[in-house]
């Protein structure tokens, strides 16, 4: 890609990004379905004008990592502490259901027993990143439910790791590598050690910096730092690297000056990064290999894909004295599967875990997942009269 040819796209990419996220909140609808659909429109699903490149991807992946940095920053941490056991009881249900949906779904369209598990472990993937944005904007991310949503996502990640470990070291005799499992589970265990070492002395370091010096701009570029580290350092041990950023802005949430480092390093995503990685979204979109089969097969396991996470997450939700408004609130900002879907599925594609037909099948039902989850979550969460658990509702960006 010439150098002049990236700075038009990336001109074109800000700009469609920024005007169809006005259009859409014209009618009272998040800005990010609006960068998500010019990414459709522009992408090869329709126009062709922008097409995925290596560069883009580049760009996208920064994007999200900040994304979750930002969402780690503006955590209520007493909060999340004390929803602990209820995320995580929010998140077993939340993959045990999907699963269950999955396998069936898949084992009816004659696929075998492996095959059927492994489209059901694709359905427990959640991409936090679309709820986080759309909560951000709406001024609900510390909310009881939006907290909720987050530790939710991510004790629902690493469960899915462990799970998509033992299918990946499952044969087709059915016979398990428990030393593959194991050491996976070790890599887990050992990220997280690491993290909370490491981020008790940072903790300290950041605190001791603003008493002493102040809020300089050498912390600014510190925390990045820090951020692009321990997303650094989740990926060595296996583990997505938006944990890891959304893990360094969770300790560093409650240091003096906090929202200073949250607003610059909100400005950072919001002006390039962030609408690049929503408009890439939309550029996978594909329905390439589509026949009326694949068609059908789509259409159902969206219905299972967007009923389970639902089912699940509401159930656990209730069960821990949420209530059924909240409830409903978490099921739906777990819909989305985003990118960490695609990931899993074209894994399970290269080891021979998944038939490579029902790719576009499970590429549709990401992109779909993706597009309602704002629009759902606009529904979910409207004010009503008298409701005192939301935040103060943030200035508009736009």
């Amino acid at each position: 890609m010439e150098i002049s040819n990236l700075f038009f796209k990336l001109a074109l990419i800000l700009f469609a990004t920024k005007i169809f996220g006005l259009l859409t909140r014209k009618f009272h609808l998040p800005q990010v379905v609006g960068a998500i659909a010019a990414g459709i429109i522009l992408g090869p699903a329709i126009l062709g004008v922008i097409v995925p490149s290596e560069i883009i991807t580049i760009v996208a992946e920064i994007g999200v990592v900040l994304l979750m940095f930002t969402a780690g920053l503006e955590t209520d941490f007493k909060q999340l502490q004390a929803s602990l056991k209820a995320t995580f009881i929010i998140a077993v249900l939340g993959i045990i259901i999907p699963i269950g949906g999955g396998f069936a779904l898949a084992y009816c369209f004659g696929q075998d027993v492996l095959k059927s598990v492994f489209i059901g472990v694709i359905l427990t993937a959640t991409s936090v990143s679309i709820t986080v944005e759309t909560l951000h904007e709406m001024g609900k991310l510390k909310t009881r439910a939006g907290t909720a949503i987050l530790g939710a996502a991510v004790i629902d990640d690493v469960l899915g790791i462990i799970i998509l470990s033992v299918v990946m070291g499952t044969s087709d005799d059915g016979s398990v590598s428990i030393a593959e499992i194991g050491l996976m589970l070790l890599k887990i265990i050992g990220f997280f050690a690491l993290a909370l070492i490491f981020g008790v002395t940072v903790f300290k370091v950041f605190k001791y910096l603003i008493i002493k010096k102040g809020i300089k701009k050498r912390v600014y570029i510190f925390a990045l730092v820090f951020c692009f580290f321990m997303a650094f350092l989740a990926e060595q041990f296996g583990i997505a690297n938006i944990i890891g950023a959304y893990f360094a802005g969770l300790i560093l949430c409650n240091i003096p000056s906090e929202e200073a480092i949250e607003e610059k390093s909100t400005i950072l995503s919001y002006m390039f990064f962030s609408p690049i990685f929503f408009f890439s979204v939309g550029l996978m979109t594909t329905f390439e290999g589509l026949d009326k089969r694949l068609v059908l097969f789509a259409v159902l396991l969206l219905a299972v894909a967007i009923l389970s996470k639902l089912a699940g997450c509401f159930l656990g939700a209730v069960l821990c004295k949420y209530t059924k408004k909240e409830s409903l609130q978490i099921g739906v900002g777990m819909i989305s599967r985003g990118e960490v879907a695609i990931i899993v599925a074209t894994l399970g594609v290269n080891e021979g875990h998944m038939v490579p037909e029902l790719f576009s099948s499970v590429i549709v039902v990401v992109i779909i997942t993706t597009l309602i989850t704002p629009l759902l979550l606009n529904l979910v969460f409207r004010k009503d009269e008298g409701d005192m658990n939301t935040d103060e509702v943030k200035p508009s960006t736009g």
